[in-house]
């Protein structure tokens, strides 16, 4: 599906983000694997946070949906009680990790995993390995691809120490950690996403963190209670980039997720010029909090000016990262990102895929093995861009058209489904 996005007039409105993507699919599994039925409200409702839903009903859980749009009750089979499967994950490579770490610790069992074209793409075995170190049975395409089959069996605890700061490896060895003889840790390099520490604390497991170090103990029960899933940061960020870029623009960005792990991009964004106004979490290291703090950001246009961002940086934007790429087109000067390797093995290689595409439409960019460089040059001519399936590509060539002088054709708008159906919709809004 080709869709045209014209130079645009200043965006102004307000509007609340979809639930978030990553709390979702993790209240999703959490809820399964609960005690007590879990009622959740503000779940996104898209085709990867479907496939979770779904994949928690093929192993015994009842989700029942209504009333309002995004609430439903999950009544899950409990910690240990889950039912051999075929799981289709889709596109959503979220659950792929985490939710074998769920099942390979229940004896006797085996699930096997599959999804579309992309997911088969994706490696599996930063998750297999240290599932492996723990007892598991995975056997997987190549011993790296999906389809593959996770044999439930006892499992220990381990320390692990993740090569890469990535928070879907983190969750899966900590969701297995709950099931594992003994104490389980990770080590991570870096500060990354902490949603599923904090759900864990507030299901009422023995989690502490010291630093880089997260231990868990094995569980007999979770009691996870209500939840609610606020507006993702991640989605958010395409309407945040759009009032950056388009002069005289000025937005309210409402019910957003505001944990300080998710707000990497908005931080490089005020770094580069952005005016941002909202009550962001500040860093926490220490106690791990139960809750995700929410709050209303005020977002408008301003002179933009290059930057750079490190490795360190990069786990707490990794999906905002293209963005960041299209805000280095209209600053003065360079904007360098490095230390972002893991943006090879998303849905599409995204150093290639956004690279390539913001130079078709006029961008001074070039890729680097982690990462790329960018020259700002006055903005974009525009032209068009393919989306590759890639939901995020999709969106950033949208807002690329709003910036542009000449505008930009998207094609493949429909993948922006993947996490943000009303995607559209919204835009719309803010530009009418």
């Amino acid at each position: 599906m080709k869709r045209f996005f014209a130079p645009s007039g200043p965006l102004r409105g307000t509007l609340r983000a979809p639930g978030d993507k990553s709390l979702s699919h993790r209240a999703a599994l959490l809820g399964a694997m609960s005690a007590d039925p879990v009622r959740v409200t503000g779940y996104l409702d898209a085709a990867d946070t479907r496939s979770s839903l779904n994949a928690v009903r093929a192993c015994g859980a009842l989700v029942e949906e209504g009333g309002e749009p995004g609430s439903l009750t999950i009544r899950g089979p409990g910690l240990r009680n889950a039912i051999p499967a075929d799981i289709d994950v889709g596109n959503a490579g979220t659950l792929m990790r985490l939710l074998p770490a769920w099942l390979a610790g229940q004896p006797g069992g085996a699930w096997t995993f599959d999804g579309d074209e992309s997911i088969r793409r994706r490696p599996v075995d930063r998750v297999a390995a240290p599932l492996r170190a723990m007892g598991a049975r995975i056997d997987a395409r190549e011993d790296r691809f999906a389809p593959f089959t996770v044999h439930g069996g006892p499992l220990r605890g381990t320390e692990y120490e993740l090569p890469v700061a990535s928070a879907q490896v983190k969750s899966c060895v900590l969701l297995a950690g709950l099931l594992a003889e003994g104490t389980t840790t990770v080590v991570e390099p870096e500060p990354s996403r902490d949603h599923t520490e904090r759900l864990l604390a507030r299901a009422g497991v023995q989690i502490s963190r010291a630093g880089g170090r997260i231990s868990v103990t094995c569980q007999d029960e979770l009691e996870l209670g209500a939840l609610h899933v606020p507006g993702d940061p991640s989605s958010a960020a395409f309407h945040i980039a759009a009032a950056v870029l388009v002069r005289g623009s000025r937005i309210v960005i409402a019910d957003m997720n505001a944990n300080w792990t998710r707000t990497g991009f908005i931080r490089i964004a005020e770094r580069m010029g952005a005016v941002v106004i909202g009550d962001l979490e500040p860093v926490r290291m220490g106690e791990i909090p139960t809750e995700e703090p929410v709050c209303e950001l005020d977002v408008a246009a301003g002179p933009l000016v290059g930057t750079v961002v490190e490795a360190g940086e990069v786990p707490l934007a990794i999906d905002e990262l293209p963005l960041v790429a299209l805000l280095g087109c209209f600053a003065e000067g360079e904007t360098v990102v490095r230390g972002a390797a893991e943006l090879r093995v998303k849905e599409t290689d995204r150093i290639a895929t956004v690279v390539d595409g913001l130079r078709g439409l006029g961008a001074d960019i070039e890729a680097t093995p982690d990462g790329f460089v960018v020259r700002g040059d006055g903005g974009l001519r525009g032209g068009t861009i393919a989306s590759h399936g890639d939901h995020r590509l999709a969106m950033l060539g949208a807002v690329a058209g709003l910036a542009s002088r000449e505008g930009v054709e998207v094609d493949g708008m429909e993948a922006a489904d993947v996490s943000y159906p009303g995607f559209e919709r919204d835009l719309a809004t803010l530009t009418a």
